[in-house]
């Protein structure tokens, strides 16, 4: 409309506004992205320290059981072991797939 009227100077003024309003976006929108993957880096480390604390208590189980040599205890120690080792693949597999969409979000567009 300032164009039509003549009146550059409100023109640049409002192309400057629209610039500025879009690079504070694109900014946004990186910064939002950083925080994601930041957030993605603290509950990965959150699951393998619950895991790691989960596996410490299995294998104090599991010497405690060996030490009784009860059979029914051993098997049922194995079993929850083998329970254990397949949430931990889970886990490690949720977590691979989280760190490598966080890391193509943070990846200069020049890499992809």
């Amino acid at each position: 409309k300032a164009i039509q009227k003549g009146n550059m100077e409100v023109a640049r003024i409002h192309a400057e506004n629209a610039i500025r309003q879009k690079n504070q976006a694109i900014n946004f929108l990186r910064m939002s992205a950083r925080v994601d993957a930041v957030a993605a880096r603290v509950q990965t480390a959150v699951t393998m320290g619950k895991v790691t604390k989960s596996m410490a208590g299995v294998v104090k189980s599991m010497d405690a059981t060996l030490k009784s040599m009860n059979l029914e205890k051993i098997s049922a120690l194995m079993d929850k072991f083998e329970h254990q080792f397949e949430t931990l693949d889970v886990q490690t597999q949720q977590m691979e797939d989280t760190m490598s969409n966080t890391t193509t979000l943070t990846m200069p567009q020049v890499r992809i």
